[in-house]
């Protein structure tokens, strides 16, 4: 079997963590063969530091290169959907960044469009594939805990001085940043049920364009309750918690990217390789198991990731939106 061929959509933060993850994949399992970015000086510095041998100026010459398995796009919020579409539309396989899109109307075209042209596409919420959560679906499956009750998950981050995080244009604030990973965890740990309610409350930065801190409850059938809580104002505890009727399973912080789960008050670690570079974010060497995940879909014939379906994608978008309108953010995208 021959190695997955990547193509790296954009070189900026994220594209270097990845490329750094790839390294501790088996080379003949994954090739990063092309990186694209808006201008190619870019480009190619990025290809030298990560000894990719090809560079492009555009993403529209990646798109129309033949010999790329898959796309990884790991540009700005606000860009996912059209380059999404761009590389959908020439028949690539895409893993997009998470959020998938700005809302759900753009997360469904996406969808569409991958169907339309029989393609495989997954949105990176890296988390799904780590063994961490691998084993709390198993322990779920077995009801290991019991039934469960109640899910809790936080996650904060102080990151008021980073401009992507808090300009409304480019797809700022704590809830498409980070509360994705509290609200994806949710649906995981319910299987991609719709929940019966949502409440959200939370603050809006000064400028009162996009959200600071939010807090969100969610009421699920059953009698079970999910509650979450996010900022990108300051640090929260960054674990997640689930209470059943037998014992309580808790994911240590980064919940986001875990390598320690509790079970009833007995621990296992799950140790990430070392990278060869320094990286950007929390423990990223764990997207390896994404890229992975990605290559054993493709070798079966899948169109979407069972860890991570394409059903719970538009779940979680479409419950993102209804929580900016309880918050009260209205992004430029909402107004098509």
């Amino acid at each position: 079997i021959m190695a997955t061929r990547w193509g790296l959509c954009g070189a900026g933060k994220i594209s270097h963590d990845f490329s750094v993850a790839m390294k501790t994949l088996p080379p003949g399992d994954h090739q990063i063969a092309v990186i694209a970015a808006r201008s190619l000086e870019r480009a190619k510095e990025f290809a030298k530091k990560h000894g990719i041998p090809k560079a492009y100026g555009s993403y529209e010459e990646l798109a129309k290169d033949p010999d790329i398995d898959v796309v990884y796009v790991g540009v700005l919020h606000t860009e996912h959907w059209r380059v999404g579409l761009l590389f959908l539309n020439a028949g690539k396989n895409v893993l997009c960044e998470k959020p998938f899109a700005m809302n759900a109307r753009q997360v469904k075209e996406l969808v569409a469009a991958a169907k339309k042209n029989n393609v495989f596409l997954m949105e990176a919420i890296w988390s799904r594939c780590f063994p961490v959560y691998s084993e709390v679906r198993r322990l779920l499956t077995e009801a290991a805990v019991g039934e469960v009750k109640l899910v809790k998950a936080y996650f904060g981050s102080p990151q008021l001085h980073i401009p992507r995080s808090v300009k409304k244009e480019l797809g700022g604030g704590a809830l498409l940043d980070i509360g994705v990973y509290c609200l994806q965890f949710i649906l995981m740990v319910f299987n991609g049920e719709r929940p019966k309610s949502i409440q959200a409350t939370g603050v809006l930065l000064d400028s009162g364009l996009v959200d600071e801190s939010v807090v969100v409850v969610m009421k699920f059938s059953g009698n079970r309750i999910a509650f979450c809580s996010f900022s990108i104002a300051t640090r929260l505890p960054n674990d997640a918690i689930i209470a059943g009727t037998e014992g309580s399973i808790q994911v240590f912080g980064p919940m986001h990217c875990p390598t320690t789960l509790v079970v009833n008050n007995k621990e296992t670690e799950y140790p990430l390789p070392e990278p060869s570079l320094s990286l950007n974010f929390t423990n990223s060497t764990g997207l390896r198991y994404e890229a992975e995940e990605v290559r054993q879909c493709l070798l079966k014939g899948l169109k979407q990731s069972p860890q991570m379906p394409l059903a719970h994608s538009v779940l979680l978008t479409e419950i993102m939106d209804e929580i900016r309108r309880q918050v009260g953010v209205v992004f430029n995208q909402d107004r098509h």
